[in-house]
């Protein structure tokens, strides 16, 4: 047992001889709540711990027993929820890619803010995404035909932030023209997604806005994503001007 953590039987993890709420407490007297929760309305519970002290804090969990940790976290504060997937995220993933992964779907259970689904990424690095790409593709494709508004942002945003590229550009742009979520995140991710793939495939792409099935929240949220993009030239975001539908 490493000597700055402790767990015994049903007991609450402890590092340096303090609970993980105890650490974030401590964490939230140098953050900067007033501004975290502008970000996320209608959050409740927000500490405003800045977001490298917490993957401090994850990291350092990540080398100790995280399992006891995972086990027994609360999820009273977001960024209690948040250290969560930030932990999963500096471990190294389970042998079997389906036990890493349920422990994941746990996670993306608790999400309650864009703040805590977008600051998640899978542990192992690239190596663990090119081993298991096939599975982590199929993965993120249930969740986004899922029903939670956090849970198909979650499948919207990593499948945006992992499989954007030649081999799954097309089946992409159609899982995102097939979603019929009306939560405004969801709606949002959406709309970042299509501008991200606009940026690495833009003939591929504009030929999809072209001829879509998008809301027209979405729709225009997209087109103005495109614009705002420094990797978009002038000529093309006065194109991109021209396809805005009417409310």
């Amino acid at each position: 047992m490493s000597f700055n953590h402790l767990f015994i039987g049903t007991m609450e993890y402890l590092l340096d001889g303090l609970t993980v709420k105890e650490h974030l407490l401590r964490l939230a007297e140098e953050g900067n709540k007033p501004f975290t929760e502008s970000l996320n309305p209608g959050v409740e519970h927000v500490l405003g711990i800045r977001i490298p002290a917490l993957r401090r804090l994850a990291a350092r969990i990540a080398r100790t027993d995280w399992e006891a940790y995972l086990d027994t976290a609360d999820t009273f504060y977001m960024e209690e929820r948040m250290l969560q997937g930030m932990v999963l995220g500096c471990v190294k993933p389970d042998a079997d890619v389906e036990v890493y992964l349920h422990r994941v779907t746990k996670f993306v259970w608790i999400i309650n803010s864009w703040s805590v689904c977008d600051t998640f990424k899978f542990g192992g690095g690239k190596k663990f995404i090119a081993t298991h790409a096939d599975r982590l593709w199929e993965y993120l494709k249930e969740w986004m035909r899922a029903e939670g508004e956090y849970e198909v942002r979650f499948g919207v945003v990593m499948a945006m932030s992992l499989f954007t590229d030649e081999a799954h550009i097309a089946e992409l742009l159609s899982c995102l023209d097939d979603i019929r979520h009306e939560g405004y995140y969801v709606k949002m991710a959406v709309a970042w997604a299509l501008s991200v793939c606009f940026v690495k495939f833009p003939t591929l792409t504009m030929d999809y806005l072209r001829h879509n099935r998008l809301d027209t929240f979405t729709y225009n949220k997209a087109l103005q994503k495109i614009i705002e993009s420094y990797r978009v030239d002038a000529p093309t975001k006065e194109v991109i001007r021209t396809m805005k539908r009417k409310q």
